[in-house]
């Protein structure tokens, strides 16, 4: 392994440059013939292992790119339209707590649009940096924390959880010691699903990481995600399946019951 990946290294340079000497129309077609013939001499099962691990690479490739051609923000920030998800579900004047609120892009927008008070905490002080240079506004303020243990002592309308959860473990548990610390009325959550394309299941099947993200505890089932909003004491009262997301709304149990 070690001599492979000095091999490597000592390709590397020659390999860019010849890479960069020739048209991408010609690189892209060398390319294509080069996989079809390494997938055609191969069995199925590790044809299907090479052209997955080849496409994680991709994957990531395009996500980093889809950031620097956004300007430093990833464009499906406004190809999904997530944002208005959020935005459409909280009133003027309500405190919004915005956990792993990462660079700020949904917390700036729901005090513009939506009129809310928030307060946006990320683990990540390089992501707040950014978020109180590039996403400053009069009505959010922005904390760097970790949620699991440095929640804001101060009462919240709503909490937001915009692709959080998927990153935590003992994740019901964690929502109820939200409920206690802040005392919200409602969560406002997304989470990508694991019944997103057939390739999903297969990728597991074939003993490769099937995640989006290789530090995912879970992408969710509908069922599983019930399953763990029941045990967090939340009741489910709106959810949407959008992008191969679960955007959701849930109330505290305890708060609906005060209702009735």
């Amino acid at each position: 392994m070690m001599v492979r990946r000095r091999l490597l290294s000592l390709l590397r340079v020659p390999l860019a440059w010849g890479v960069r000497a020739v048209s991408a129309s010609l690189l892209e077609r060398f390319l294509g013939v080069l996989v079809e013939e390494r997938v055609r001499a191969l069995p199925p099962a590790e044809a299907l292992r090479f052209l997955f691990r080849l496409d994680q690479r991709l994957y990531l490739l395009q996500g980093e790119l889809a950031i620097a051609y956004g300007g430093g923000l990833h464009t499906k920030h406004r190809h999904i339209g997530y944002h208005d998800f959020f935005v459409s579900r909280v009133r003027p004047g309500e405190r919004v707590l915005d956990i792993g609120c990462s660079i700020g892009a949904v917390a700036y927008d729901l005090a513009k649009r939506a009129g809310a008070e928030v307060i946006g905490i990320d683990l990540n002080a390089g992501d707040i940096a950014v978020a109180r240079t590039q996403y400053a506004h009069p009505h959010v303020r922005y904390l760097v924390g970790d949620a699991l243990k440095d929640l804001p002592g101060e009462q919240f309308d709503v909490v937001i959880l915009s692709n959080v959860l998927e990153h935590l473990p003992e994740r019901p548990a964690f929502l109820r010691r939200v409920k206690q610390a802040v005392s919200p009325a409602r969560f406002l959550i997304r989470v990508p699903l694991f019944e997103r394309d057939w390739r999903v299941p297969l990728k597991k099947e074939l003993g490769l990481d099937y995640r989006l993200d290789a530090t995912h505890e879970i992408e969710y089932t509908l069922e599983s995600f019930a399953q763990e909003m029941a045990e967090a004491g939340l009741t489910i009262t709106h959810q949407e399946v959008r992008w191969s997301e679960l955007w959701v709304e849930a109330v505290p149990l305890e708060k609906l019951e005060r209702k009735k």
